[in-house]
């Protein structure tokens, strides 16, 4: 079987029309394929982040990652646009939406695409692959350790956003998530809550949570990372984007 991929920056449509960058990385064999939109943590549209994307198109998926901060800095360092955004309170919820909707439909419109798309997030990511699985028709949605989709942040922190617990009626697809037990945000009492709203509104979901794992144990550039828990994290995920998205 050919074994190819490539990997790009593109520009695509988004919320309110404007065009935003995005890397892109799809196999180059025909397909078809299942689509991946992979939300970056509060970092940014980094270098780890672009792995993470390559490796959903090693596993015959087409990615796109979209730099949430390209309004705020567009082609500045993911360090200065990282901190762009965190002055301003994080990325708006309505403005996320549109843009994962926007990257949704570029994947889809591939002529590889099989016209089903996914998302995944980390750390905010994580809450904001739960906000647009709640707000667009999707197929399969994961959040990896998602902060503030049951509680408001703390005083002083960098995000300026609100739970998303009226929502979880809305959740359009099956939802995958990967918790550590030693997190603080979302700690284990948050993920329980949420679990139990799930459970009240009969969502199709399935949570996994590490014992000996903090928060971003997918890190592999962070002390935080946790080699075991990572492992076993990806094999599901593989497991579950199999299960909705493939042929």
């Amino acid at each position: 079987m050919y074994d190819a991929m490539i990997s790009e920056t593109v520009m695509f449509p988004a919320h309110g029309g404007d065009g935003i960058e995005g890397y892109l990385a799809r196999p180059l064999a025909p397909g078809p394929y299942g689509g991946v939109v992979v939300i970056h943590h509060m970092p940014g549209y980094d270098a780890a982040t672009k792995e993470i994307t390559r490796n959903f198109a090693a596993h015959g998926y087409l990615a796109l990652m979209p730099n949430l901060y390209y309004r705020e800095a567009p082609g500045a360092s993911p360090d200065d646009a990282a901190a762009a955004a965190r002055s301003r309170g994080g990325v708006p919820d309505d403005r996320l939406v549109g843009d994962v909707a926007g990257a949704a439909s570029y994947l889809k419109a591939l002529t590889s695409s099989n016209g089903k798309v996914g998302v995944i997030g980390y750390c905010s990511g994580g809450r904001q692959s739960f906000l647009a699985a709640c707000s667009l028709d999707l197929e399969a949605a994961v959040d990896c350790y998602g902060a503030f989709v049951v509680r408001t942040p703390p005083e002083g922190a960098p995000l300026n956003v609100i739970p998303l617990m009226d929502k979880v009626g809305d959740l359009s697809c099956p939802l995958l998530g990967l918790f550590g037990n030693d997190d603080q945000f979302p700690s284990p009492e948050e993920v329980d809550e949420l679990e139990q709203a799930l459970k009240a509104h009969g969502k199709t979901y399935e949570f996994h949570r590490y014992d000996g794992a903090s928060h971003a144990f997918f890190a592999i550039d962070r002390p935080s990372y946790r080699p075991e828990q990572a492992k076993d994290g990806w094999q599901r995920i593989w497991t579950w984007f199999a299960k909705y998205l493939a042929n």
